[in-house]
C-alpha cells in the first residue's frame, strides 16, 4: 500500500474552537467528496485537551496534496482560519502499512 500522509497539529487561540471546527469541518468534507486524491481526512479533538485539533489526510500522493492546497476551499479555509490558529505543525510521510 502507497499513499502520502498529512499530519496536522493545530494550537487555537483561546476561545477559537468552536469557529476553527465549523471552518475545518467544510474543508475535511469538500476534501474528500470533491478531491479524486484525497483518500482520507479526519479531524480529531484530543481528549483533554482544548484548543487543540489533530488532522489525518491521506492522498494518492504529494502531487494530489499540493493539488489539494490549491482548491478553492482550502484557500477559503486557510484564509478564514488564520486568525483562529496561534500554532500549526504539519508533518509529512510515507503510508508504509494500511491495517
Amino acid at each position: 500500500m502507497s499513499g502520502f500522509v498529512v499530519i496536522v497539529d493545530f494550537r487555537l487561540k483561546p476561545g477559537a474552537q468552536a469557529d476553527f471546527r465549523v471552518l475545518m469541518d467544510e474543508n475535511a468534507r469538500a476534501s474528500v467528496r470533491d478531491e479524486p486524491g484525497c483518500r482520507r481526512f479526519d479531524v480529531v479533538e484530543p481528549q483533554g485537551e482544548p484548543g487543540r485539533i489533530l488532522l489525518y489526510e491521506i492522498y494518492d500522493d504529494a502531487a494530489a496534496f499540493d493539488a489539494h492546497c490549491r482548491t478553492p476551499h482550502f484557500e477559503k479555509f486557510d484564509a478564514a482560519s488564520a486568525p483562529l490558529v496561534d500554532t500549526k505543525l504539519v508533518i509529512r510521510g510515507d503510508l508504509v502499512c494500511e491495517g
